[in-house]
């Protein structure tokens, strides 16, 4: 991830303001195009739009059956993104995301070598189960996270804009898989937890799903005002207060560093420097979609947990106290 342009101004110009406050008028419809297909799930939505607009990827994390496929397939719709799913597999080889060159034989005789593209070129693509497939082909999927382009044949082709990948993971049939090392999760802009909804919203799936019309979300956004938007989210200032408990969350994450007897006891590993952009990029994004044209502690409150739980890892005698990298995270928050 970039380093993005830091300002401690908390009054941007009135026209960009208004843009903002526009902006934020717009996701409102995006949000409502969203939620009348996925019930009962409203910060996850919050979130993995938060991401998106953020220009990050999502991990999510969530047993089958609670619509993470139908999410990926709504905000592609409602977004005006070209989307695609690949399910990954043990035996799924980097050619089958990335693409592979053929040889072709023209009519006068002449050979010569075609690139055949794959999947990830597109703007919105699902990564179904990605701790099924072999380390390799998660490394080629995460290089195109990563730099935006892929290497075939020792030539780089561009990927499309915006590039987008949403990953999902269950997290209870570990047997057969390869999890994802730190440094790869690292990538993910955000790691979105799905949980079971409410009951007024399972009553909601219920009646709305299971009849003979199927709702269909309207598409409200093109990829180009997607772009647009995610330029103007760089714009938004920060100010002084949001930087500082930005450094200050992150840097209390760490077990070197820290004077939290918690983290300093039961904690592995801490979040890095890009935990710290991903941060700062993500309150300016939250900000954003509520129409508002400064970041607040509380957007950094709300989105540590996202941010920060795939980029910290806990000792064993962490799991036997009962101690949750979550409820450390809620700790670290109180100070703030």
């Amino acid at each position: 991830m970039s380093a993005p342009q830091v300002s401690s101004s908390t009054n941007p110009p009135r026209q960009e303001a208004a843009e903002i406050e526009q902006l934020g008028a717009r996701f409102a419809e995006v949000r409502q195009a969203v939620g009348s297909v996925i019930f009962g799930q409203g910060d996850v939505v919050e979130q993995a739009l938060t991401a998106i607009l953020a220009g990050g990827h999502v991990l999510l994390i969530g047993v089958p059956g609670l619509g993470k496929t139908l999410l990926v397939e709504t905000l592609g719709r409602v977004l005006g993104l070209t989307e695609r799913r690949v399910q990954f597999t043990p035996d799924l080889m980097p050619a089958d995301i990335l693409g592979s060159e053929i040889l072709e034989e023209s009519e006068s005789g002449q050979r010569a070598f075609r690139f055949i593209k794959g999947p990830i070129f597109t703007q919105l693509l699902m990564a179904d189960e990605i701790n099924r497939a072999s380390p390799r082909t998660q490394s080629a999927l995460l290089q195109g996270m990563q730099e935006r382009r892929v290497s075939v044949a020792g030539e780089y082709h561009d990927l499309p804009h915006p590039f987008h990948v949403l990953a999902t993971q269950n997290p209870l049939e570990q047997e057969g898989t390869y999890p994802l090392p730190e440094a790869q999760l690292d990538r993910f802009l955000m790691q979105i937890d799905v949980r079971y909804p409410g009951r007024d919203a399972e009553r909601d799936i219920l009646l709305h799903t299971t009849g003979n019309g199927v709702n269909r979300a309207k598409q409200v956004f093109t990829a180009e005002k997607l772009e647009a938007a995610q330029a103007a989210v760089r714009s938004i200032p920060v100010g002084e207060s949001v930087v500082e408990a930005i450094l200050n969350l992150v840097r209390l994450g760490r077990p070197e560093e820290t004077d939290v007897e918690e983290i300093r006891n039961h904690v592995a590993w801490g979040p890095s420097p890009r935990a710290s952009q991903a941060l700062m990029m993500a309150v300016r994004a939250h900000a954003a979609l509520d129409g508002r044209s400064s970041p607040s502690i509380d957007d950094v409150i709300k989105l540590a947990k996202p941010i920060l739980r795939h980029r910290m890892a806990l000792h064993f005698s962490a799991h036997s106290e009962g101690l949750t990298i979550d409820g450390l995270i809620e700790r670290l928050c109180e100070g703030l």
